[in-house]
Order: structure tokens, then C-alpha cells, then sequence
């Protein structure tokens, strides 16, 4: 019985042994770099980051240093922005550094071979890197949106978000530059500053916001628009649309512009209007009103005008007819037209005089009072 429990568990710990990942076996140390092989421009130097971990050992401190190295070249580990020649390493815990690899002047370009050694208290590791100066890729940048058509009238904000990457291995400084229609302004944001040109490191992709203020008095139609990241010999190119839909604009006038009349208290008197259409867009549906004193009657013919075409206007006669009531002077009369959403309002200075009618009348009582008593003084007065 005891024979069979001792296989059990000496096969339990094989099974066990069996369902761990490899490196759960090892002890040692460890340096790596996530790219051994690398290329680089003649006469710059090579930042390597290398990391050295500790797989089941004490704790301990790890010595670099690079036995193999190019004739001329020079080596620095640097950690946190200092020199160093060590790093520590916890148990199962890794640290980073960096190798700064500077090619001395007059370097040939070609394949080169670099080894380094990590050498703890009692073990070490080795990697070894193949550097390749002179092949580096052709500078190249690329230039997409995510709408490269908008649509709105010309009050509407039109923003598009470009994305500008280097698909290079070196740093680009990229100038910026529009081709649009007369009248439209454009401007890039990025990292919420305004730009016209800024560096792009190698790899990166630069997010960039770009703004296109249109003139007010565009017309509707589409409107093509580029843009070009220009970086010395290289350059990218962005073709980019705005659809304006074009939005009407009223203004009530007189065909001289006068925004006067005369009126007779309780008589109706014709105002000629001109009601203008200044937009880029057809003016549909425009409805008349007045905003008149209390008392007083306003009507227009037409009183509804089906559509104003853009940059064209229709003529409407206001019959406006004060009170019976009303004194002699000047009064404000706002009229507005309406088309939808859009509308405009003038006030007309209507001067009202009484009717020569009344005035007549007036006369007559006055002498007919007047006449009574001229005739009650001397019938009455001699007694």
C-alpha cells in the first residue's frame, strides 16, 4: 500500500512538473531587446533598449558591458538619464537601460556585430545585435480623413480630423499648405495649439484639426479644397470637399430705399415694399407681418409669396391704414418677412396727419357755436 501511494505522488510531481511553462525550470539571467537587428543612417548614433531579468536567482547586481564592439566605436548604458556599468534585479523582476551606440566619423556603411554581457554573482547572459548602417527606408508621409466630404451652408462650421504619419525611420519637419477657392481660410490645430509646421518623429502619427471658414455670401455648390504636408524631399497630398447648401437672406426695404410714408388717420394709404433676397439660396414660403400701433389695420398683397429665387426680389404693396383715433405725428411700424428659419425685420416711419374733412367739420361747429351766440347776446342781452 505504501508502495503504491510513493508511485502516486512521484507521478503526481511529474504531471505536475509536466503542466509548468519552460521557463518555470530555469534559473539565470536574461538580456534582450525587442529588435536585434536594426538599421540606421550613416554618421548618426543608436539608442538600444535592453532589458535584464532575473529568472530565479537572489537578488543580485548585474554588470554590463559590451566585450565585442567595432574598432572606433564607443558604448554607453545609460539609466534614468546617468552613465552607468550595473543594474540590480530583484528575484523574477526585470530593469531596463539603455545602450547609446556612437559610430566614430568616416564609418563605411555595412553590416556590424555587437555583443553584450550581463554577469551577475553567479550566472550570465550574452546577446548579440547586427546593425545595419546605410539602408535606412526613403522618407515618406501619409496623409487621410476620416470625412474628406462635408456638407452645411455657409454659416456651418466645417471641421475635418486628418491624421499625418511619418512611415519613415527618421525625424520629418513637415510645413503645411492649402489650395482652396478665393474667399476660404484654413487652419490646423494640433495638441490644441494653431500650426503651420512642427516635427513628426519617425513612426509617428500626428492628429490634426482642421477648420475651413467659407465666405458668407458663397453660393451653393461644392467646393474642392487640398491639402500638402511637405517635408524636404517628400510630400503628402489630401484632396477634400465642402457641399454649401446655400441658405437664404431677406431684407425689407422700398424700391428708393426710404423706409418712410404718409398715412390719414382712419383712411387706408398703399406702401410700396421690395422684399430683397441677398442669400445664395431660394427664400420659399416668406410670410408678411406688421407689428402696428393699437387701433391700426395693416394688409399686404400678396400677403404670402411662394419663393424669391437668390439675388432676386419681389415687390408687395402694405395697405396701412391708422386709427380713426390717431393724432397727428410720427409713428414706428416694424415690418418683417419670414421664410422658415430665416427672417428680417424694418421699422418704417409712417407720419399721420387727420383727415382736411374733419377739419371742415370742425370749422363748421366753430362758427355755428360761434353763430348761436352772437344770436343769444343780442336777442337776450338787451333786456
Amino acid at each position: 500500500m505504501v508502495r503504491v501511494r510513493v508511485v502516486i505522488l512521484v507521478a503526481a510531481a511529474f504531471l505536475a512538473v509536466g503542466s509548468l511553462p519552460t521557463w518555470a525550470a530555469f534559473q539565470g539571467l536574461r538580456i534582450s531587446t525587442p529588435f536585434p537587428s536594426q538599421s540606421a543612417r550613416l554618421g548618426e548614433s543608436l539608442s538600444i533598449t535592453l532589458t535584464v531579468k532575473n529568472f530565479g536567482l537572489p537578488p543580485q547586481t548585474v554588470t554590463l558591458r559590451v566585450p565585442s564592439l567595432p574598432r572606433g566605436w564607443k558604448a554607453t548604458f545609460l539609466g534614468a538619464g546617468r552613465v552607468v556599468e550595473s543594474v540590480f534585479v530583484d528575484p523574477d523582476q526585470d530593469s531596463s537601460v539603455t545602450l547609446r551606440l556612437e559610430p566614430p566619423k568616416g564609418t563605411k556603411a555595412g553590416e556590424y556585430d555587437v555583443q553584450i554581457v550581463a554577469s551577475g554573482q553567479s550566472a550570465s547572459a550574452t546577446l548579440s545585435l547586427k546593425l545595419t548602417l546605410g539602408s535606412v527606408l526613403p522618407r515618406r508621409l501619409t496623409l487621410d480623413a476620416e470625412l474628406p466630404v462635408l456638407r452645411g451652408s455657409p454659416t456651418s462650421s466645417f471641421r475635418y480630423r486628418l491624421t499625418l504619419k511619418n512611415e519613415s525611420d527618421q525625424e520629418i519637419l513637415v510645413n503645411l499648405d492649402t489650395e482652396t477657392p478665393p474667399g476660404f481660410r484654413v487652419t490646423f490645430t494640433t495638441m490644441g495649439q494653431e500650426v503651420a509646421s512642427f516635427p513628426i518623429k519617425a513612426g509617428e502619427s500626428r492628429d490634426l484639426d482642421t477648420q475651413v471658414t467659407v465666405p458668407p455670401k458663397v453660393s451653393a455648390g461644392t467646393y474642392p479644397l487640398t491639402v500638402r504636408a511637405r517635408g524636404g524631399e517628400t510630400s503628402a497630398e489630401l484632396k477634400l470637399s465642402i457641399e454649401i447648401t446655400g441658405r437664404p437672406e431677406l431684407r425689407v426695404t422700398t424700391p428708393d430705399d426710404r423706409l418712410s410714408g404718409r398715412a390719414t388717420a382712419g383712411s387706408a394709404t398703399p406702401l410700396k415694399l421690395v422684399i430683397k433676397n441677398t442669400g445664395s439660396a431660394p427664400a420659399r414660403n416668406v410670410s408678411l407681418s406688421a407689428s402696428e400701433p393699437s387701433g391700426w389695420e395693416v394688409k399686404f398683397t400678396p400677403d404670402k409669396i411662394d419663393e424669391i429665387a437668390a439675388n432676386d426680389q419681389s415687390q408687395v404693396t402694405a395697405s396701412i391704414k391708422p386709427s380713426q383715433k390717431a393724432l397727428t405725428g410720427d409713428y414706428m411700424l416694424p415690418i418683417t418677412a419670414n421664410a422658415g428659419d430665416v427672417s428680417s425685420s424694418a421699422d418704417f416711419r409712417i407720419t399721420v396727419s387727420t383727415s382736411t374733412l374733419w377739419g371742415l367739420v370742425g370749422v363748421l361747429l366753430v362758427a355755428v357755436a360761434l353763430g348761436v351766440v352772437t344770436f343769444a347776446v343780442n336777442r337776450y342781452g338787451r333786456r
